[in-house]
């Protein structure tokens, strides 16, 4: 018997979406670019809020932006390497969670946060499906 899913298959490359109903949708050859995002939005937009984004990223060097989950709480988890995700809290002020393999932290709605790398590895994520967003990092 064969059915959707009944494969293995490599999350770094074909990210997860989980939407209401605890629905599960694979999405081969996800891409970070402008308009897969805005299909990605339009394709699962009954899902408003609730709908999360799961995928696994290489961690190789200190990123160059800061981000932000406008609509909901992200999930890291660093599965090899070693980094220091760092939030720009409310106030202002900044905040390092120093990450090794296992480890995991949440960055809460609307918060920046970006990320140094020490050790390259992989990371994988949950996070809101709606509408990130990022600045440069100076």
């Amino acid at each position: 018997m064969s059915y959707e899913g009944a494969e293995p298959f490599d999350l770094s490359k074909t990210f997860v979406h989980l939407g209401l109903g605890a629905s599960t949708v694979a999405l081969p050859d996800f891409k970070f670019s402008a308009d897969y995002l805005r299909k990605y939005m339009v394709r699962f937009v009954k899902d408003r809020d609730e709908g999360r984004l799961v995928g696994m990223l290489p961690m190789q060097k200190t990123w160059t932006h800061w981000e932000q989950h406008v609509h909901g709480e992200e999930l890291v988890v660093v599965l090899t390497g070693r980094c220091d995700v760092i939030q720009e809290l409310p106030d202002g002020s900044l905040h390092t969670l120093g990450l090794g393999p296992g480890e995991a932290m949440i960055n809460p709605r609307g918060v920046w946060h970006t990320t140094d790398v020490h050790e390259p590895g992989t990371q994988l994520f949950i996070a809101a499906g709606r509408q990130t967003i990022y600045r440069p990092r100076e």
